[in-house]
């Protein structure tokens, strides 16, 4: 028969908060609840609680917001807490051997991919780029390594042409709290085993940047779409549309794509067609090219094509070159 625990959660946006619902609806104890501290946010720089904050607040849930665990005083508190186990889901922070180690049954973590495949910063984005048909979430025993540590326990999902990393991180929204609270079921009566990585099959997720979201339109088509669908909702690909009387650029974001076939053989990055169905473009792959679907337009939201062309059909002309922008220029729709 489990037992409650006395757990302490760490994590920041909705994806934790979505975990942290969970045990707050479980049979477990959440003594506390460490998230960053409040970051400035929108055009007036309000301070701004992140989601699990926020989460913990409603529920009246001690909130703590160290800048990290360097203090001698931050890891001593923690463990006031007498946490049985710490739940890590997104919270950014490393955190050092000491806290690893205060909990009685340590410190376990949510990731968002199946280990060792995706270790790091991305790996929802990461999964969906390389083009993978399966991800899902590993329970971890957290080490002093980057994602390293011992598996507890997986959940699988199939990535479909139609994901963005917007849908695959709702649908490991749902796998993961479910992994969680499965895996504290099994740790609370000690009846839970664990196994180690295979380093040899470990893949990198780098952090996103916004110099990836220019396409280049050379690439093969597939590996564009997949690109496209990885970037939503950050940080969106792009293209430049360039006016030939003023030399302005206007760096457009791609919001819903798909690949076609064409008979063409123009340039890649040069327009093919428009109609209400959309922009297609030209890529490095033969007889495959982009059809673009839902763009947005700087100031302006995200709309369908057939709308977009009905004010601004002279912008996506057939022989039309859509690429070329530097890459330092954006941060300008941010």
């Amino acid at each position: 028969m489990s037992k409650a625990l006395n757990i302490i959660f760490a994590g920041t946006p909705d994806f934790a908060a979505k975990h942290l619902k969970a045990l707050i609806d479980s049979e477990h104890n959440v003594v506390a609840v460490y998230c960053p501290p409040d970051k400035p946010a929108g055009r007036g720089k309000k301070m701004m609680a992140c989601a699990t904050k926020l989460l913990a607040l409603e529920h009246n849930l001690p909130v703590e917001q160290p800048v990290n665990f360097k203090a001698e005083t931050d890891q001593l508190h923690l463990a006031t807490y007498k946490a049985d186990v710490m739940v890590v889901v997104a919270y950014g922070l490393l955190l050092p051997e000491v806290i690893l180690e205060t909990p009685r049954l340590g410190c376990i973590n949510v990731h968002g991919s199946i280990l060792p495949k995706w270790r790091g910063a991305a790996p929802i984005q990461r999964s969906l780029e390389a083009g993978d048909d399966i991800t899902g979430v590993t329970i971890m025993q957290m080490d002093k390594g980057l994602d390293t540590g011992d598996m507890i326990s997986t959940a699988t999902c199939d990535i479909t042409l139609e994901d963005t990393s917007a849908t695959l991180y709702e649908k490991l929204a749902i796998a993961g709290p479910e992994a969680l609270t499965d895996a504290l079921k099994l740790m609370s009566t000690n009846s839970h085993s664990s196994e180690p990585q295979n380093n040899d099959l470990a893949t990198y997720a780098a952090k996103l940047d916004k110099a990836e979201a220019e396409l280049n339109w050379q690439e093969n088509a597939m590996v564009l779409h997949r690109k496209i669908r990885a970037y939503i909702p950050w940080p969106v690909a792009q293209f430049t549309y360039v006016e030939a009387t003023s030399m302005k650029e206007h760096r457009i974001r791609i919001w819903q794509a798909s690949v076609v076939t064409t008979e063409s053989d123009v340039t890649a990055g040069k327009i093919i067609s428009a109609d209400k169905h959309g922009i297609v473009v030209a890529t490095g792959t033969a007889k495959q090219a982009i059809q673009l679907e839902i763009l947005q337009i700087p100031g302006k939201k995200a709309l369908a094509v057939s709308d977009i062309l009905n004010s601004k059909a002279d912008w996506f002309v057939a022989g039309q070159m859509i690429t070329g922008a530097s890459s330092t220029d954006l941060g300008a729709q941010e």
